[in-house]
């Protein structure tokens, strides 16, 4: 248990290691689980979701923080100098499908008491709390356009590929390039993670970052400045757009970025602070699962009784319904719809970066590994034969692994403060 950390669904697996010296043959190393308890050894099973498994959860979310901080301020082998290049925080967002109920001074507020076609106030003068359920619910169901919304998201990964590309093709224009050449002078770098808002919409935000041609070893051109990145992004996210494939019963949607576009510049001097914050930020989001911000689940949805008992908002219930309706199209068919009808028909990674911005998660798990002992020697061959044998825990031992992860909480709190502290 504690090897796992408390994971809460470990996987089981049997089998053996043997490690050999390459020369001679000779065994150097032999571990076998029928030494183990239960002749079995239990791994973490990595789930990224704070609802699935919240020490595992943990775990991911160091690994994001770091991985993110050292494409801002350098560090696992990303070189220092990176914190001195152009880079933005950008945050894009998804139009708007209807009005929703928003946590302000006033919601909506309007003084004709004019009413929608259905007959519904399209104002609404209360003062919300942010975390009340009305939030994010729209005004006019009827109104609202649910189909829209689906195929938003599931073209929102096309999106930002075509707003990445644009962004490259204005720098090397701005710069009098040929923007097939853009690669020769200059990279653009980047992570960015998929965060669900309150109308159940997902928006991104991304670490943007200029590099020379080489990536992270290289210094940008002097013409590869913050103000030309800052330009470029602007202008790239609001002129990209994704259209879908016609439909009889649709039509043929034209698919952009909302109005509200966000691009700050990042701190290039003093000690950082602003880099961390982004990084912690990031991290944070990189956890949270569909159904822990209340738009959607984290598991598939394989029949329509399983969207009418989902314990999910009537909002959130139609848009379930709206993507599995559009999954029986046979034109909507390679959008696969209904396999993501969980999400909303969003089926993009919730964290990706390009190549050169920064570490690997399989690095940072690398270097876990070698902290803690867990190395090959590299003269060495090493033979493994292993096998699926199971997950989860028994009643007892979930108890126990329980308990373990809250030593690990608590520990990690109190190392904390004490850092904060020592400071």
């Amino acid at each position: 248990m504690t090897a796992t950390g408390g994971c809460s669904h470990p996987v089981h697996l049997t089998g053996s290691t043997t490690t050999l010296d390459h020369a001679t043959g000779e065994i150097l190393h032999h571990y076998d689980t029928r030494n183990e308890p239960g002749e079995r050894l239990l791994i973490r099973c990595r789930n990224r979701r704070a609802t699935i498994c919240p020490p595992c959860s943990r775990l991911h979310a160091g690994d994001t923080y770091h991985l993110i901080r050292a494409g801002l301020l350098g560090g696992k082998n990303i070189p220092a100098t990176v914190r001195h290049r152009p880079r933005l925080f950008v945050t894009l967002t998804a139009p708007s499908f209807g009005p929703v109920h928003r946590a302000a001074e006033r919601c909506r507020p309007r003084r004709d008491g004019r009413t929608c076609q259905h007959g519904r106030l399209l104002g609404c003068g209360t003062v919300h709390a942010p975390d009340a359920p009305v939030v994010g619910q729209p005004l006019c169901p009827d109104c609202y356009d649910y189909t829209g919304h689906v195929l938003w998201h599931a073209h929102a990964s096309k999106l930002w590929d075509r707003f990445v590309i644009d962004v490259r093709r204005r720098l090397a224009s701005s710069a009098g390039l040929v923007q097939s050449r853009f690669a020769d002078h200059a990279r653009l770098s980047f992570a960015r993670v998929a965060e669900y808002q309150k109308r159940a919409a997902v928006h991104v935000h991304a670490v943007v970052r200029l590099d020379g041609p080489n990536g992270s070893d290289d210094e940008p051109p002097a013409w590869a400045n913050s103000h030309a990145l800052t330009d470029a992004v602007r202008a790239s996210a609001r002129r990209v757009h994704a259209r879908t494939l016609h439909s009889p019963a649709v039509g043929e949607l034209v698919l952009r970025w909302g109005e509200q576009i966000d691009a700050r510049l990042l701190s290039t001097n003093g000690d950082g602070p602003d880099d961390d914050a982004v990084a912690a930020y990031v991290a944070k989001y990189v956890t949270k699962g569909a159904s822990e911000t209340g738009a959607g689940l984290d598991h598939p949805l394989t029949t329509w009784a399983d969207i009418e008992s989902a314990p999910v908002s009537t909002h959130v219930r139609t848009l379930m319904r709206a993507a599995w309706r559009l999954g029986g199209l046979p034109e909507y068919a390679p959008l696969r719809l209904r396999a993501w009808t969980h999400t909303l028909g969003y089926r993009g990674h919730i964290l990706t970066k390009s190549r050169a911005y920064s570490t690997t998660y399989a690095a940072l798990r690398a270097e876990r590994a070698h902290h803690v002992g867990h190395t090959d020697t590299s003269d060495a061959l090493t033979e493994r034969q292993w096998r699926y044998a199971g997950s989860g825990h028994t009643p007892g031992a979930a108890l126990i692994a329980a308990g373990v992860a809250k030593d690990v909480a608590t520990n990690r709190e109190i190392t904390h403060e004490e850092r904060e502290v020592s400071r």
